[in-house]
């Protein structure tokens, strides 16, 4: 039996990752739960899985819930109770699956202590890979990717030798505004940009998906996953979400990984790699699907990807302060305060101020990621 720990078990990525778990509940045992506000939600969690520890996002909130799950069961929170759930329960897979840098610390003590890491928080990367990547593989951990794209990159390259590889491509669908011009999105609302047309998300990656930051965020992270240069990943326009992405080979093969959008299939493949196990998903049918659509990305129309790049070739701070700029520019736009455009604008302004340091200490990191939201927050428009 597996034991496994969720950081971010009230989240979209949580929620399903249990999902799979009620599914195959012979195979997997839940040793841990991290939430953030969603002390409900992780209530009834906790009576259902029975886990040894769990942890919140405040004192009041551990408080709150305390007499009201199973006894025996120890209560955490902060960023200490992350890293609680994330090191110190017997499991041997942690589910990274909280949204943003939050996850870096707690994702570094869960290799620091030997745990598989099913990632699914990508922040994690952007923001510090040369650490994670290579404290990973000191530990000897590995990092499985739980995002459909790195999933679906992972799984084309089983068994391939990699310098014979070309390229690989990851999959956009576009988000909510993929038809939209320039001129139409200075009037979109929240409520338009939550609407997804593909997949079920949190909000935070559903506005993510619509300025394409998420697969700006998605690029940084498959260079760290796949140890690629930039110019050796690519992305492309697929409103149907059916090819998760794929890879090219010297010979000009093109092998590509297909599958209805569902994110309980990369993340039951996370935990259950190398092995496949039925799954509730519904079954691809090509020709019902009848036909699948590609568009090349534009960059004048999604500048927050250019800019991804940007950061992400410039190395050092600079993808630290694009994921915290956007960060707080998101929480922004969703509470109301400035425009969908200005989200873009936010990173922008943020990249342009900031100043880059090369291989970075943690610390530096992390002081960078404060200097950005900090200067992000007081921008005003």
């Amino acid at each position: 039996m597996k034991k496994i720990a969720i950081l971010g078990s009230t989240g979209s990525i949580g929620t399903q990752t249990l999902d799979v778990v009620d599914m195959h509940p012979e195979l997997f045992q839940v040793e841990g739960l991290a939430a953030g506000g969603n002390a409900e939600l992780l209530i009834e969690q906790t009576k259902r899985y029975k886990p040894k520890k769990v942890s919140v996002g405040s004192k009041e909130l551990a408080d709150y819930i305390a007499p009201l799950i199973p006894a025996g069961t120890q209560v955490f929170h902060g960023k200490e109770g992350l890293v609680e759930i994330a090191a110190a329960t017997e499991a041997d897979t942690v589910v990274t699956a909280v949204v943003g840098s939050l996850g870096l610390e707690s994702t570094l003590a869960a290799i620091e202590a030997g745990k598989q890491i099913g990632l699914a928080n990508k922040e994690t990367l952007v923001t510090a890979g040369h650490i994670v990547t290579s404290k990973a593989a000191a530990k000897g951990v590995s990092l499985l990717p739980v995002d459909s794209e790195h999933s679906a990159i992972f799984q084309c390259l089983n068994g391939e030798k990699r310098e014979q590889l070309l390229g690989i491509t990851l999959t956009a669908s576009g988000g909510s505004f993929r038809d939209l011009t320039r001129e139409q999105l200075k009037e979109v609302t929240v409520e338009d940009a939550l609407k997804h047309p593909n997949w079920s998300m949190g909000s935070k990656i559903t506005i993510d998906s619509a300025t394409m930051v998420n697969k700006g965020l998605e690029v940084i992270e498959a260079h760290w996953l796949f140890g690629l240069p930039y110019d050796q990943i690519n992305v492309v326009l697929h409103p149907e979400s059916i090819i998760h992405s794929f890879v090219e080979f010297e010979d000009t093969s093109i092998i590509a990984q297909l599958g209805n959008p569902d994110m309980r299939v990369p993340i039951q493949y996370a935990l259950t790699y190398p092995d496949r196990l039925p799954s509730q998903a519904t079954r691809l049918s090509l020709a019902q699907v009848g036909k699948l659509n590609f568009r090349e990305m534009d960059m004048e129309r999604f500048p927050c990807l250019r800019m991804a790049y940007e950061s992400g070739k410039l190395g050092g701070t600079a993808p630290t302060a694009f994921n915290a700029a956007n960060e707080i520019a998101v929480a922004r736009f969703l509470k109301g305060e400035i425009s969908f455009l200005q989200i873009e604008y936010t990173i922008e302004k943020i990249l342009e101020k900031h100043s880059n340091i090369q291989n970075p200490s943690l610390e530096e990191i992390l002081d960078a990621d404060e200097t950005s939201r900090k200067l992000a927050n007081e921008l005003r428009f």
